[in-house]
């Protein structure tokens, strides 16, 4: 888990904006990238289930390696 330091900002009384140090910042963006990667795999598994697949040398022989 991330531990964040967060500083609210308010106006008006309500809660409008956080500022977090850029590191938390960047820690946050790469789990976000993470997890839209980790969706983007299921979304492929998902929509190639029941296809037939190739072994590597398969995989050569297609690329001409």
């Amino acid at each position: 888990m991330i531990k964040l330091h967060p500083q609210i900002i308010g106006k008006d009384g309500k809660k409008q904006f956080v500022v977090l140090p850029f590191e938390e910042y960047e820690r946050i963006k790469d789990k976000l990238q993470d997890y839209e990667d980790l969706q983007e795999l299921r979304e492929a598994k998902a929509s190639d289930a029941g296809k037939d697949g190739f072994n590597l040398n398969e995989a050569k022989e297609k690329l001409g390696i």
